[in-house]
């Protein structure tokens, strides 16, 4: 460089060869220019505030994004469907059918699925016991004796066969002196059928939600609801969440019900 060239302390973006660096040799510095002064550390300070916040979004998202995949979503359906009974032997169940191969006599415990796959439910037919109409459906002209209740106790979710209906006659006494109710055998809940599966005896409090019967105009028994009235079946938030929905049809299934006549004192 010639020697009118060389500007060792004159030139500002020059450092003078005769001055020492003051900042560690790798270190990004900038030099202020005339009348500037720079806090470097502030600036670094700065730097490694941003780069925090950069990694605080990105661990935090991170753990939201686990949080999510780690809880599985509630299943279940939106609506009640409009769901058709078949006959223990996958026929298509009617009103005649019912009243002919059912009745409040049967030993054995008949339940179907519905709204979901994990919600059985009583098909009964109190007829003969009960002559009077309840909240059902039955023939033109005759007993509305035909319902349905959830088969799963209100007290700690104890499902059928455990909790059964039981016949005129099954135990020497009978709670609340009816003829025919529904008791579970785990702790001694009893509900009476007779007027919407209402407490008889505890340990359970709340009724059984009962499933809501139609027939059509050939006398096909479809369940299309739940009684505005009923609690959740024991054990899900609400009726409709807590399991997957059964399809077009359900199958009335038949099994032998356990019983024991334990009813509280």
């Amino acid at each position: 460089m010639s020697p009118d060239l060389d500007c060792a302390s004159s030139c500002p973006f020059a450092v003078a060869r005769e001055e020492a660096l003051s900042f560690p040799v790798g270190q990004i510095h900038r030099v202020a220019t005339e009348g500037e002064e720079v806090d470097e550390t502030k600036r670094n300070m700065l730097k490694l505030l941003a780069v925090a916040g950069i990694v605080g979004v990105g661990i935090g998202g991170g753990v939201a994004g686990a949080l999510q995949y780690a809880q599985p979503p509630t299943i279940g359906i939106s609506s009640y469907p409009r769901v058709q009974l078949l006959d223990v032997s996958g026929q298509p169940l009617t009103v005649d059918s019912a009243m002919k191969n059912y009745s409040s006599n049967s030993a054995q415990c008949f339940t179907f699925a519905y709204p979901l796959l994990n919600e059985p439910n009583f098909f009964l037919n109190l007829y003969p016991a009960v002559d009077h109409a309840l909240n059902g459906i039955g023939p033109a002209g005759g007993p509305q004796t035909i319902v349905a209740f959830s088969a799963i106790c209100q007290h700690l979710g104890c499902p059928a066969p455990a909790i059964a209906y039981y016949p005129p006659g099954t135990c020497p006494n009978t709670p609340g002196g009816k003829s025919v109710y529904i008791h579970c055998s785990c702790h001694g809940s009893t509900y009476d059928p007779t007027n919407g599966a209402s407490n008889l005896t505890g340990p359970a409090v709340l009724p059984l939600p009962q499933v809501v019967l139609e027939p059509d105009a050939n006398g096909n028994i479809f369940a299309v609801g739940i009684t505005p009235s009923s609690p959740p079946v024991n054990g899900h938030i609400n009726t409709l969440q807590g399991g997957y929905g059964v399809a077009s049809t359900s199958q009335v299934n038949s099994q032998p019900p356990v019983i024991l006549c334990n009813f509280p004192q």
